[in-house]
């Protein structure tokens, strides 16, 4: 025979359901602040390739460009905070704003510098979202036409 519930041994099995989907929920979102806190270390840390690597992916993303028909391409997307004052120079657009830069940003404009620069391609760093009425992502574009 099928027992039915008091009220307050539904409201102990409410209580245990919902501690169960509060738990999976912290699980989740801090296994997303620990996946998170990894890629910043792996941003602000040398990528470890030679010119001739960088040159390779460069040209691939360049070219799918130019087949596209387009002059420019974003070639890379990085938290503001990988800035030295979180983005505010790049911002403004103030002179020295590279000196700001950290980790894989700065190894993309010093890369730029040496062997883009010279071949007549141009770079931009640029705040490109403002969450909440703060600086964003910062992306970086490159451009030869």
């Amino acid at each position: 025979m099928t027992k039915i519930l008091t009220v307050k041994e539904l409201q102990q099995k409410i209580a245990l359901a919902e501690a169960a989907k509060a738990s999976a929920a912290l699980k989740a979102h801090e296994a997303a602040e620990a996946e998170k806190r990894e890629l910043l270390d792996r941003m602000t840390q040398p990528s470890g390739l030679s010119d001739d690597e960088i040159v390779e992916k460069a040209s691939v993303i360049v070219n799918r460009a130019v087949e596209n028909g387009l002059t420019s391409v974003q070639v890379y997307r990085f938290p503001h905070t990988l800035c030295t004052d979180n983005g505010r120079a790049i911002n403004q657009a103030e002179p020295g704003w590279e000196a700001t830069l950290t980790g894989i940003p700065k190894e993309i404009y010093e890369f730029w510098k040496r062997q883009l620069q010279p071949r007549g391609y141009h770079i931009r760093y640029e705040i490109l979202d403002y969450p909440g009425g703060m600086l964003g992502d910062v992306g970086v574009t490159l451009s030869w036409g």
